[in-house]
């Protein structure tokens, strides 16, 4: 039985330790990348420089100084921020070595050293770069490193470069010895592109509140993962903890206590940081529905509001409530909220949110203005005030988003700029697509990233066993496994015309990307980074690079499982509490841990 079957086994664990290491420093994978197994070391008084084209005018394209003023700023901050990686980082990776081996370069013979990085941008930035729209501004970039220590990064836009530099921090480590930080990958040759131009992560900043200095550390983690959204879900049933000058009561009656609540320069400082590292942070105020907190202070606005204890027959959770339908004193506070919020977010954020999801038609039952529950009498209403947001969205500058269920469930028309958030299905993302809308996945099956951690609602005390063993809706957890398993074109079908999830080729372009999504009715700062990190990471990798290799063949999880940890690894070394990847047998092994049964 020394067989063929044996020879396999053998070949495929070679394959397994010989892909490895060339790949296992970077996270996510280039979309091409190249690597040898010479050693560099960065010299302590590396510089880099940074120079940008500008002599064509049609290059310039309608930009001024002020843009290569940005273009400029951005880059030397990423700089700053890459050369402080690079000499701080003290990631020894022992433990993706065998056990006691000696896996570092000697630091005692002939070093060739990193003196000089330097920086092309072949194009000057246009105001875009600022707050672009989806694929408005490109994150193209090459990178190279000689084995005589020469390295070479080129873009066409600083957002490139920012992109270029987080990889570049990563093929680097400390030694053990702290005598140095070397790379073992030269020569290095990467050419990269994102996927998809929209990768993002959905953080519900309500039901929870998140320090603003909080926001903004994870934005650093956004980026490096080379995430380029984040979008905060502001206001919900529970609490609104965003200040709103015009409005005081909304946040001083509304926040759970005095200082929870975000103030209109800690918004802006928040949204500006994330400008800087290449992470547009755009903001949801959802409505009609998600609403109830805003009766606090304007109670007559709110039909339903908290009734107990027969909630769920009103909203998806508690406290219940939604915005009245047919009540002008609705629209008179919406006038003031919009000619407050919109204009200070729009210099940072192409985009707005105005939710849409869950809208319970029950609670208009109880809205005196409306009295039905009936579809065709709330989904005119439902499209008025839609559009009225709408209006006042593009008179800010900025493009509307919506959840599924106002183009899905209540068949609203919408504006073709509107691009509408999908959860509920891959289903859903075709059939937004096929009616000719950008839209954005996040399978709730695959890409939520609270669910498993069980029901947050208590079991009345005279039935807890029908509730028993007390899962919350979409459990189970998912695992890094399923995330990356998963993907925005995962299950699209462009040839089959009676699928449910078929797509004209054609019309594949308006799949714009995707979000992962962390609701925090069991989330806070306490544990945020062991539920976000590292499974967020592989959505990310997935809308960069995508799970396929270039032959559309599945990655190996044993050859991503490997590269994740290292990553995982990484960002606990840069103060992110990630969760565990693997133990450490299975990452010092060079076969890893596999399951049985392998054929």
């Amino acid at each position: 039985m020394f067989s063929l079957k044996f020879l396999s086994l053998c070949l495929f664990w070679l394959l397994v330790v010989l892909h490895i290491p060339s790949s296992s420093a970077l996270w996510p994978l280039p979309a091409s990348y190249e690597s040898g197994e010479g050693v560099v070391w960065i010299d302590r008084n590396l510089t880099f420089q940074y120079a940008i084209t500008t002599q064509s005018s049609s290059v310039l394209n309608g930009t001024s100084k002020l843009d290569i003023a940005s273009s400029y700023a951005i880059v030397q901050a990423a700089i700053q921020r890459a050369q402080e990686r690079l000499l701080n980082d003290t990631f020894v990776p022992w433990k993706f070595h065998p056990r006691h081996s000696d896996f570092e370069p000697p630091t005692n013979a002939t070093k060739t050293f990193i003196k000089n990085v330097a920086i092309q941008q072949n194009e000057t930035d246009s105001s875009a770069v600022l707050k672009p729209m989806a694929g408005e501004v490109s994150e193209n970039y090459t990178l190279s490193i000689s084995t005589s220590g020469n390295v070479a990064i080129t873009a066409i836009s600083s957002i490139g470069i920012l992109r270029a530099l987080d990889t570049f921090t990563q093929l680097f480590y400390q030694h053990s010895t702290n005598a140095a930080i070397y790379s073992p990958y030269a020569p290095v040759a990467i050419v990269d592109a994102p996927k998809f131009a929209h990768r993002g992560l959905s953080m519900d900043v309500a039901r929870n509140y998140y320090p603003p200095s909080f926001i903004m550390r994870t934005i650093d983690v956004l980026a490096w993962n080379k995430f380029n959204r984040l979008r905060l879900h502001a206001t919900d049933a529970q609490s609104w903890p965003l200040d709103i000058p015009a409005l005081p009561e909304l946040s001083t009656k509304g926040a759970y206590r005095k200082g929870l609540s975000y103030s209109p320069q800690q918004l802006a400082d928040i949204q500006e940081y994330g400008m800087y590292r290449g992470v547009e942070v755009y903001i949801e105020i959802d409505m009609p529905g998600h609403t109830s907190v805003i009766a606090l202070a304007y109670p007559e606005l709110i039909a339903a509001y908290n009734v107990q204890p027969n909630w769920s027959t009103y909203a998806a959770e508690p406290p219940s409530g939604s915005l009245k339908l047919n009540y002008s004193g609705v629209y008179d506070f919406l006038h003031t909220l919009w000619e407050d919020l919109l204009p200070r977010l729009a210099p940072y954020s192409a985009y707005f949110h105005t939710g849409g999801d869950e809208v319970n038609p029950n609670a208009y039952n109880l809205d005196d203005t409306v009295r039905s529950n009936q579809t065709s009498v709330l989904q005119p209403l439902i499209q008025t005030l839609v559009d009225y947001n709408h209006g006042y969205v593009r008179a800010a500058g900025m493009t509307p988003m919506v959840w599924e269920e106002m183009l899905l469930d209540w068949n609203l028309t919408l504006g073709p700029d509107v691009i509408v958030q999908s959860w509920l299905s891959d289903e859903s993302v075709a059939a937004t697509v096929r009616k000719g809308h950008k839209v954005l996945a996040g399978n709730y099956n695959y890409w939520y990233l609270d669910c498993g951690y069980g029901s947050w609602v208590d079991p009345p005390p005279s039935a807890t066993n029908p509730y028993y063993p007390y899962f919350d809706y979409c459990s189970p957890i998912k695992n890094w496994h399923l995330i990356y398993s998963h993907s925005p074109f995962a299950s699209i079908s462009t040839t089959n015309t009676s699928s449910p999830t078929y797509v004209p080729a054609s019309s594949l372009d308006l799949i714009l990307g995707g979000e992962a999504h962390i609701w925090s009715e069991k989330t806070d700062p306490v544990n945020f980074d062991s539920v976000v990190w590292p499974r967020a990471a592989a959505a990310a990798e997935v809308l960069w690079s995508g799970n396929q290799d270039a032959n559309g063949r599945n990655r190996s999880l044993l050859e991503v499982g490997r590269r994740l940890g290292v990553w995982r690894e990484r960002m606990v070394e840069r103060g992110v509490g990630a969760g565990v990847v693997q133990m450490v047998w299975c990452t010092q092994d060079e076969r890893g841990c596999v399951a049985d049964g392998l054929e």
